[in-house]
């Protein structure tokens, strides 16, 4: 089972697919943004750290965010794959995996890109924003967000691309098609770097 990581901005769909493919692929999905609502919510210490960040549209900084990821990825059931879904978000969290899988004699398969232009992406907010109800979702936190994206995160992509493990997809559109999109490209991927 591979080791995957699904990366992109605010908004394009990332939870949405990280279910999809983790269900193709079989592999349990890891979302950092889920383990951080469901921390706030049960008011852990973590939670409240992490809570004024999350608020204000930041990225929690990098080592709550670390001591969450490496817990999870100790546990049973991702030991024999994974789908990353919202970490690593910054070049020393690119690093901070690498040592955590190099720990366990791991290493990432392949890293999915989902790309969609701003204002699609900002559209999709909203409309999130209406259906869900979710408090962080507003137009500036989501601006805030999205900038910080292309600020920072972008050289993570670079750091993956560089790797010649990164998978770009389209992620403008019906989201079913998307789905196929991404599944057919990690597919192709995955059976080019076996042989």
């Amino acid at each position: 089972m591979p080791r995957l990581l699904i990366i992109g901005p605010p908004g394009s769909g990332k939870g949405t697919q990280a279910e999809h493919l983790a269900s193709h692929f079989k592999v349990p999905a890891v979302s950092t943004g889920d383990i951080f609502r469901s921390n706030v919510s049960q008011e852990t210490k973590l939670g409240g750290q992490a809570a004024g960040y999350l608020d204000g549209g930041d990225f929690v900084p990098d080592h709550l965010t670390n001591a969450l990821v490496k817990d999870r990825l100790l546990d049973s059931d991702v030991q024999s794959g994974f789908l990353l879904d919202g970490y690593p978000r910054t070049a020393p969290q690119v690093m901070e995996l690498d040592n955590m899988l190099a720990s366990q004699g791991f290493a990432l398969d392949a890293v999915i890109e989902l790309r969609a232009p701003d204002a699609e992406l900002e559209q999709r907010m909203r409309r999130r924003a209406e259906e869900q109800g979710r408090a962080d979702d507003t137009v500036d936190v989501f601006r805030r967000r999205l900038d910080l994206y292309h600020r920072e995160t972008h050289e993570v992509v670079s750091v993956y691309a560089g790797r010649g493990i990164l998978v770009s997809v389209d992620g403008s559109g019906d989201p079913g098609e998307i789905t196929a999109l991404a599944i057919a490209a990690v597919e192709k991927f995955l059976a080019g770097s076996s042989t």
